[in-house]
């Protein structure tokens, strides 16, 4: 009696095991077809969304380097700096030549003031001997005979006097403003020995080093804003009519062949005469994994061509062979391994097919790693 009933339970558990072990019934995906627009994919550059490069505007000696590649800096803060000792010389002497300016315009004023106020003053107080017979004379008795027949005119010689001492404050006013204007200059060329980040960024290359004597002009750094990245694409001019600010489109990155959208950010007005190009712009996600200077690839719809029509599946049914990928297609209880030719992306589900599948066919999604061509087990009842 205990070994029938033994025997029962065994058969029991057999038979409980065995249905366990039986796979699950497979996942499939019925394909259909979609009208895909014909696309280009263009090759493009990752550039930073603002950039500059530093250059001298006076000669010197390089003094000061804030940093290095790749190093921080927010915006006014010094990043290069030139030797100023000439520049400071300069300017101590221009302001010396305004103080000259200044006194003898302060006299000039004097004068004429003296002159406007108290005529002939000069001669009255020139007193020989302690006497002023001579110049009393001169003024009582030579200058109105003189006058008398026609020889001077007192009138005349005030206003001429008046005249000479005005020009005189003219002179020294013009040339005051002639050594402001001479400060001002080498103010400014002591504000230029200084290069200052114009916003907040990192020093991408460096082309001095400190001691270097530098001529006006010469490139000094380049300083970018790379937390903000785009692709900069030469676009055929036939292709920019499909394209308007805004608007986003599937890109891939050189770096993991790492697919993203971008979004139209800039469409420059004229194409390049030689190459019949138009520059575009296209801004990255914020936080893409990638630097500047790196390769991009754009796709760009191409609304001259017809749209093409092909079959559409998701990449969960894709499995690869080596390089190859293809798919359990299941007819019946039968799967067989059919290899592809893929198409264009969809999305970051789905994929486009080329061939070897048509509208239709039944394939198998999430298939197991020890998925085999062959007969399909059936789901447990």
């Amino acid at each position: 009696m205990f070994k029938q009933f033994f025997s029962a339970v065994l058969l029991g558990l057999l038979v409980t095991a065995t249905a366990t072990a039986q796979p699950a019934a497979p996942q499939t995906y019925l394909v259909q077809t979609y009208s895909i627009p014909t696309t280009i994919m263009l090759g493009g550059t990752v550039v930073p969304y603002k950039e500059v490069t530093l250059a001298a505007q006076v000669s010197g000696r390089i003094e000061m380097i804030a940093g290095t590649e790749g190093d921080r800096f927010n915006q006014e803060a010094a990043l290069v700096a030139l030797d100023d000792t000439e520049l400071l010389a300069q300017r101590r002497a221009a302001f010396a030549e305004m103080m000259n300016a200044d006194a003898v315009l302060r006299n000039a004023s004097m004068q004429y003031s003296r002159e406007l106020y108290s005529p002939n003053t000069p001669n009255q107080m020139q007193v020989p001997g302690g006497m002023g017979l001579p110049n009393l004379f001169d003024q009582f008795f030579s200058r109105p005979a003189s006058e008398f027949f026609g020889q001077s005119n007192s009138v005349l010689d005030r206003q001429a006097e008046l005249h000479s001492y005005g020009t005189q404050i003219e002179q020294a006013r013009n040339a005051m403003l002639r050594t402001q204007s001479q400060i001002e200059q080498i103010d400014a060329k002591l504000r230029d020995t200084v290069g200052k980040a114009p916003f907040d960024g990192v020093i991408t290359r460096k082309m001095v080093e400190i001691g270097d004597t530098v001529q006006a002009g010469m490139p000094l750094l380049q300083f970018a804003n790379t937390d903000y990245l785009q692709i900069q694409v030469e676009v055929p001019a036939r292709l920019v009519p499909s394209l308007n600010i805004g608007m986003t489109m599937p890109a891939k990155l050189d770096v993991l062949n790492t697919p993203v959208q971008v979004r139209v950010a800039q469409i420059f007005p004229v194409a390049d005469p030689q190459r019949h190009t138009v520059t575009v712009k296209f801004d990255l996600p914020i936080g893409t994994r990638t630097g500047p200077g790196q390769y991009a690839q754009v796709e760009i719809s191409d609304t001259q061509l017809d749209a093409q029509t092909s079959p559409v599946i998701p990449r969960a049914a894709l499995v690869w062979r080596g390089s190859l990928p293809g798919v359990y297609v299941l007819d019946g209880e039968r799967r067989s391994l059919r290899l592809l030719r893929l198409g264009r992306d969809m999305d970051a589900q789905h994929v486009s097919v080329l061939s070897g599948l048509k509208q239709g066919d039944v394939i198998e999604v999430n298939p197991s790693p020890s998925a085999a061509s062959g007969w399909v087990s059936p789901p447990a009842q």
